[in-house]
């Protein structure tokens, strides 16, 4: 079964170019590692007062997760950013469900905005390949047609369609909390 990590860092003032150029190096250099099936990179949004930076990462199990962690890939990563970021800022958690996608620093929002929004990106999704690939998968048997049909939804949902909706939808499932004077 598949595993989902969140690992978040706090970057030192300052420092915010050159570690997102060392985490964007470190992202490309990480799918060597044979274990890992996908990742995300989450920078802060331009003018946010934010520093955290994170990686989203998926892993065929636990065994693969362990050794990319223990990997000589993942401690040289950790003595080059260990002087860009605030000592003890990092964090890694597992992530499961819904709440790979909506990972905020404020916790994931409400599960009803994460149905919505799941929902927005699912339906158009679903209704595009029904038309698009409804037709040509007609002659398979249905087994088949399902698990092809499925496979590109989920394809589709996790790197392009639920990036982008989280991205969007970003304001209204993370809302500011208003400061008072």
């Amino acid at each position: 079964m598949p595993i989902h990590v969140a690992i978040t860092r706090r970057v030192r003032p300052g420092s915010e170019a050159m570690f997102q150029e060392a985490l964007r190096q470190f992202f490309r250099e990480s799918f060597a590692h044979g274990g890992v099936l996908g990742a995300t990179m989450i920078v802060p949004s331009p003018g946010s007062d934010t520093r955290e930076f994170g990686i989203l990462r998926t892993f065929a199990d636990e065994k693969e997760r362990d050794a990319f962690y223990a990997s000589p890939l993942f401690k040289a990563w950790e003595a080059k950013c260990e002087p860009l970021t605030e000592s003890g800022s990092w964090t890694l958690r597992p992530l499961h469900g819904l709440e790979a996608w909506f990972r905020s620093p404020d916790g994931p929002p409400p599960k009803w905005k994460m149905a919505l929004a799941t929902l927005a990106g699912v339906f158009p999704v679903a209704t595009i390949l029904t038309l698009t690939l409804g037709p040509v998968l007609a002659g398979l048997p249905f087994l088949l047609r399902g698990a092809v049909f499925n496979a590109c939804m989920v394809v589709l949902l996790t790197w392009v369609v639920m990036p982008l909706v989280t991205r969007v939808l970003r304001p209204w499932l993370h809302p500011r909390k208003k400061k008072f004077p």
